[in-house]
This record gives C-alpha cells, sequence and structure tokens, in this order.
C-alpha cells in the first residue's frame, strides 16, 4: 500500500526537471556532427562535454603532444563558459582524462595558468583511446555567474 502511495504522489508531481534542462551549441560544435550538447544546462548547474585540443570546429588535435593540447582543452573549455555566462572561477569540479598518466605533472603546470585556489574539486585518471588520439580530455562542471 505505501509503495502504490508513493508511485501515485510521484505521478502527479510536474514535470520541473524536464523545463529546467537546456541544451547549449554553437555552429562550430554542430559542424563536426558528433552527437553530444557542448554545455547542457540544469537550473544554474553546466555540465560541459569532455574537451581535447583539438581547433574548435575542426577535427584536428593542435600539434605538439600533451602541452599543446592541454592548452587548446582549456581554451575550448574557457570559451564554452563564457558563451553560457560562467567563467573559470565558477568552475566547481572537473574530471581529467589523460592518455599517459606519466603527463600529469605538465597538465598540472598548464592547469594552474587556468585555474587559481581556492582550485576546482578534481579526478584524474589514465583512459586510452581518447577522442582522435588526443594526450588529454578535460570535462568540468560550473555554475553560471
Amino acid at each position: 500500500m505505501r509503495s502504490s502511495l508513493f508511485l501515485l504522489f510521484c505521478c502527479l508531481l510536474p514535470p520541473a526537471q524536464a523545463q529546467n534542462l537546456q541544451y547549449h551549441n554553437t555552429d562550430l560544435a554542430r559542424s563536426t556532427g558528433s552527437p553530444y550538447s557542448e554545455a547542457v544546462q540544469v537550473d544554474s548547474t553546466l555540465y560541459l562535454s569532455g574537451q581535447i585540443g583539438n581547433i574548435p570546429g575542426s577535427a584536428t588535435l593542435v600539434e605538439g603532444g600533451v602541452g599543446p593540447q592541454t592548452e587548446q582543452a582549456l581554451k575550448n573549455i574557457k570559451a564554452i563558459l563564457e558563451r553560457n555566462d560562467s567563467d573559470m572561477p565558477h568552475v566547481a569540479k572537473c574530471t581529467v582524462f589523460l592518455a599517459d598518466i606519466n603527463d600529469w605533472p605538465a597538465v598540472n603546470t598548464i592547469y594552474r595558468s587556468y585555474f587559481h585556489a581556492p582550485y576546482p574539486a578534481r579526478s584524474a585518471i589514465a583512459a586510452s583511446g581518447l577522442p582522435l588520439g588526443a594526450a588529454v580530455e578535460i570535462e568540468c562542471i560550473g555554475v553560471r555567474r
């Protein structure tokens, strides 16, 4: 009986979550033909898709390996945040995927030029098979200003 009442109550609630869900894309993001949104907003929270070191709107990685790719990935993140009324100080969490975990010190050096104390929460993992053979991919969760 309790579970039936719970189910009935849940079904009577308005679908508020669907009303607060917004998908953000640009022509650059759509031009790659990949099936994802560059950011999804729920209320004031922004969930950014993982960014690699590609030239915006193309499937071409910047040359030079993990350093330049990390720099470009963070530039891509910064641009997405700014297009969605946010910025780097409003990032709450980052996840860093590395093709080679030994690149962690190089990524940290560049990361520190984009984020300052107090830093966002962060996780890092080694992952094989990143898109386009990238050395690094970074995804973030932030809030709108």
